[in-house]
Parts: structure tokens; sequence; C-alpha cells
């Protein structure tokens, strides 16, 4: 499932687009909104089904190794340990796995030169080798081969950023938590569960969805209030010399504060705080921090938001925790 931080980071990038081209229509900014985080989707796929594919690329390598004029003992006799894996056969035999992928056409046939160097890679890691020369080989070792390859190759390899950056134009911050996805799917094959594989849905539920098309929405509808109490609690500054990021993050979580009474100040804070870490200025996650905690104050003053449920952590002296704030972020993970 796509979390909710890549769902506030599409709605982020999206409306960031749209003020700078003097915006759209909103009903075509929503259908880029799901055609970018269907693309995120489509890009946890493809990682899945890299398994199979470099199990094929071993496979073939052996049948023409034997087929040399003279082959040697180690041609004829080959280590079949990898091409035996039992993740990848998992994956391999996933049927919902590939009816999604044939329905997406989803596959790695168009790019041989990509899956060759990962595959290079892997084969030439420590890491592969030990597992190759084990003198047992239990399924964990099975598994982790695949979550080292996934966590070490795809990120350390400079044709796959590459390939990104040609194939989707969605696709440019999305790896980390993609690949976080497809790492946590594969960690949950289990043996015991007959090697079913837990492909995560689009949206962990219909709450999600709904999430990020409010959040988009509401965000745009609100635009020229949330400016305005920006304004308000940046004397010392014009809006027009803020940065147009930061200005987008805090009219963001500001939106989501009123607008979600179910998540806490605090989820909202932090998310929106380490979002400016990464898209904005080297000093916008404490100026985002500062301003946002005075209009926040501001708001529970005058009672302009309403939190329930879960949303409580935090408010009404209800005891907030680092522990319950980061249970209520994995449960949206």
């Amino acid at each position: 499932m796509i979390n909710r931080r890549l769902l506030r980071i599409k709605a982020l990038q999206l409306l960031f687009a749209f003020y700078r081209n003097s915006g759209d229509s909103l009903n075509n900014l929503e259908k880029e909104l799901f055609l970018s985080i269907d693309k995120s989707y489509q890009l946890y796929l493809l990682l899945l089904l890299l398994p199979e594919t470099m199990v094929e690329l071993a496979q073939n390598k052996i049948e023409l190794a034997k087929q040399k004029f003279r082959p040697t003992f180690e041609d004829l006799n080959p280590n079949l340990r990898f091409v035996q894996n039992r993740v990848a056969a998992a994956l391999a035999s996933s049927d919902e796995l590939h009816s999604l992928a044939q329905e997406k056409r989803l596959n790695w046939m168009h790019f041989p030169e990509i899956t060759k160097s990962l595959f290079n890679q892997l084969v030439n890691s420590d890491y592969y080798k030990e597992y190759m020369d084990a003198e047992t080989c239990s399924f964990a070792d099975d598994k982790a081969l695949f979550v080292n390859f996934l966590n070490r190759e795809i990120t350390s390899s400079d044709d796959f950023e590459s390939f990104l950056e040609e194939q989707s134009i969605y696709w440019n911050d999305d790896l980390e938590i993609v690949l976080s996805m497809a790492v946590k799917t594969i960690k949950k094959i289990d043996e015991e569960n007959g090697l079913k594989v837990p492909i995560m849905p689009l949206f962990r539920n219909e709450d999600d969805e709904d999430f990020v098309k409010r959040l988009l929405r509401k965000t745009v509808l609100k635009h020229s209030e949330n400016v305005e109490l920006i304004d308000r609690f940046t004397q010392n500054w014009e809006v027009e010399r803020i940065a147009a990021m930061d200005i987008l993050i805090m009219e963001m979580a500001i939106t989501e504060i009123q607008e979600f009474p179910t998540i806490p100040v605090k989820v909202t804070m932090n998310e929106y705080i380490d979002i400016a870490r990464f898209y904005s200025t080297e000093q916008s996650n404490s100026f985002v921090n500062g301003v946002l905690d005075k209009i926040i104050a501001h708001l529970r003053e005058n009672n302009l938001f309403q939190k329930h449920g879960r949303g409580l952590i935090g408010e009404n002296n209800e005891h907030l925790t680092s522990e319950n704030i980061d249970s209520f972020e994995d449960e949206n993970d």
C-alpha cells in the first residue's frame, strides 16, 4: 500500500506545479494525483518482479555454459542454489502479482541492459558469494538474499537511477518509500503459509484514498485563507520572500490539522517538518516548525479545529508519548 507519507508528498508535488503553472481545474488536478499514485504502485510491482528476472538470467547463464565447446566441470555441474531460491519461486508463482503486472503491462523484457547490470552487481557482491558457498541454506537465507539485493544494489545503481528518470517523471522521489514496501512484502513471505506472497493493495483502505483526495482539494480551496494566516504569523517576513515550497507545506499542514479530526496534531507536525527538511531549503524545517507552532496555538485558542478518537492524542491533557505517536504513524505505513 502507498503510505500516507508518500500520499502527502504526491499531493505536495502536484500542488507546487499547480500554483507555478497558474493552476488547472480541480478535477484535472485530482486525476493527475491518482495517476501519480498509481505510477508509484507500478514501481512497487516492478521491484517484486526483479527476483524472478534475476533467476531467469542465472538460468540462461547456466544453459549457455553447458553449451560451450569444452565445458568445465563447474559448467556441467553448476551450483543451483540461486536458481532454486524459494522466495524467487514464490514471487514467480504469485498469480496476484502477475495478474496485476499484466493488467498494468509491466515486465522487464524491454530493459535487458538494466537487468543485466543489476544481475552483475548481485553476483559480484560479498553476500551473494557467502550465500552460494554456505554449507546449508534456510528459507531465511533465501529471503535475506533478496532483501539485501533490494536494499543494496537498487539504491547504489546509477543505471537504475537513470532508468527511473527515463521511464517516469513520477518516480523521481518514490524509490526509498516504494523500496521499503517491496522489502516488507518479501519479509512477510512465509513457508508455513504456503509461500503466499502478500501483495499490498494500492490503498490500505478507503480512508487513505479519501485522505489524499480531500487533502488536495481542501488545500486548494483554503489557499487564500491559509496564506493570509501564514502572513499574519510571519510579521517580520514578506510572504513573497518566503520560499514557495515552505508556504505550501504550511498550507497543507494547516489544512490537515483542521480537516482531519482523527489525525493528531503532533503527527501532522512531524510529517510536514520532515517533508520540509527534504523538499525545501536547509533552514526550512526549523522555520516551518516555528511558524506552525504559533499558528496551531492560535487555532487551538480560538477553537478553530476539533479532534476526536485517535486525534485526541496530545489534546485535552491526553498523555503524549513518542510511543503512541510512532504507533499511529506505523498504522498508516
